[in-house]
């Protein structure tokens, strides 16, 4: 697979002609020849997307809405290319492949929803004769940056909300997933938006520092959107702070699944095994941690270790039952390994799986997980499930919120109340009471507290505040006094 840039509705090449290779995490073959964008041709996206905002912030919500849904139907008309370029680039399967798909679908057509949702308010005034009211407005040039994990949901809320918004988008890809990313670059440019209203582009890992600088610096860009680490998203951070420029953020999470004592155990189990196994817990909502009152804690354990030991892993290009796939590189095996090793020798209790093999490893499962080991602080971002056993509720909710980050939660509990007494105390940007911690729906607000980071990526009007500036008007009388 190849991909190029795209700026002005064009595909090009890096002006330097410059490519870069992304490799399958399975066998290591090269999967994708890319263009390797310098600060020039990031400037021309940038100025091209400045260009287009004159008169995309012009259209009205009729057209948006059209777009956003034809875009919609070009992305499922894309399904099988999005499957193979998912398996190929970030060794994903069919489950996770189609289920990006579905929600990127849904997410576009959410969106084009909102087109009518843009509004302000009339506000009462004590000068006579004022019509007072706000009035939202799109922000210009949208900078988005999103990971390789789910690459396309993640690419479509950074695409779809600025759009709809008014606003016009510089996309950068990621270099792990280029051709992914690309895909849904060319469904919006299949569904007919004006030229220029998106732009895409590519980087060599080696320049992404000095590129997103560049970028961040360009007067011309007014936001920021980054999806991907805390490291990482704490860097964007400081650079938007340089350069005044607002930024939204999410990061990254240990999602905690608290099982409390009258949980209905095999739906806790069910629950957790997706949460933590599907993608090879590579979801930034991937739950983590599940901490599990004593009185139930070795049946649900043993329950959870065999049904983990079930899950098979192999690379999903050749084998399509297989349940997990490689993780991303080998240096995540590597850090999965060690985290696991250190755990071990700390006296936490091996029940399912083990270590990786290359980039392949197996659905595991830690029992006895204590706040010495490394894993009890560390995002292991893998198939690593950590169990940690609590005497009652409220030990669950010091243990869950004991960590910097706060995304995503879940709590099983047949007493409802005492579940929503936990999960108003778990500090996390969501809840799910006996659900999974990995959820996502386009219409509600999705985004984390503490270093998960900041703002909300989805949801009607929580979105909308994040791609418009909100401005005060008056009207009022030419011939009103004043006091000088």
């Amino acid at each position: 697979m190849e991909t190029t840039l795209h700026i002005d509705n064009e595909a090009r090449p890096a002006s330097t002609q410059a490519r870069f290779e992304r490799r399958s995490p399975a066998s290591g073959e090269v999967v994708t020849i890319s263009a390797a964008a310098n600060a020039r041709d990031a400037s021309a996206a940038i100025e091209a997307a400045e260009r287009a905002f004159a008169s995309w912030s012009q259209t009205g919500p009729g057209l948006r809405r059209a777009l956003l849904m034809k875009a919609a139907d070009e992305i499922e008309a894309r399904t099988e290319q999005f499957v193979a370029a998912m398996k190929a680039e970030v060794g994903a399967g069919e489950l996770w492949s189609r289920f990006n798909v579905m929600l990127a679908a849904n997410l576009f057509r959410e969106a084009a929803s909102l087109a009518t949702q843009i509004q302000g308010e009339t506000i009462p005034s004590d000068k006579p004769g004022t019509l007072s009211m706000t009035v939202r407005q799109p922000v210009g040039v949208i900078l988005s940056m999103v990971p390789w994990n789910g690459p396309v949901v993640l690419a479509a809320r950074a695409i779809a909300y600025p759009l709809v918004c008014g606003n016009t988008v510089v996309f950068r890809a990621s270099e792990t997933s280029p051709r992914t990313h690309e895909l849904i670059a060319e469904a919006v440019y299949a569904a007919g938006f004006p030229p220029s209203t998106l732009n895409f582009i590519t980087n060599d890992p080696k320049d992404a520092p000095e590129l997103v600088e560049a970028m961040i610096a360009h007067p011309a860009v007014r936001r920021v959107n980054f999806t991907g680490s805390t490291h990482v998203g704490r860097i964007i951070a400081e650079k938007c702070g340089r350069y005044l420029k607002r930024c939204i953020l999410e990061l990254g999470d240990k999602s905690p699944m608290v099982v409390l004592g009258d949980a209905d155990i095999e739906g806790a189990v069910n629950a957790t095994i997706f949460g933590a196994f599907l993608y090879q817990g590579q979801i930034c909502m991937t739950t983590e941690r599940v901490i599990v009152e004593e009185s139930v804690a070795d049946r649900f354990v043993d329950l959870l270790a065999e049904r983990a030991a079930t899950l098979q892993a192999g690379d999903p290009r050749v084998q399509a039952a297989c349940a997990l796939g490689p993780v991303i590189n080998q240096n995540a095996a590597d850090r999965l390994n060690a985290l696991l090793k250190d755990a071990t020798d700390k006296g936490a209790r091996l029940r399912a799986g083990g270590h990786a093999q290359n980039t392949l490893m197996s659905a595991t499962v830690l029992d006895g997980v204590t706040s010495g080991m490394r894993i009890y602080s560390e995002e292991a971002f893998g198939p690593i499930l950590q169990v940690i056993r609590v005497k009652d509720s409220d030990e669950a909710v010091r243990v869950a919120n004991d960590t910097e980050y706060g995304l995503s939660a879940a709590v099983f509990a047949t007493d409802i109340n005492k579940a929503v007494s936990v999960a108003m105390r778990i500090q996390t940007g969501s809840v799910h009471i006996n659900g999974s911690t990995v959820a996502n729906e386009a219409q509600a607000p999705y985004g984390g507290t503490k270093a998960s980071g900041w703002g909300r990526f989805d949801g009607g009007r929580a979105v909308i505040e994040e791609f418009t500036e909100l401005k005060w008007l008056t009207i009022e009388s030419p011939s009103q006094q004043y006091p000088l």
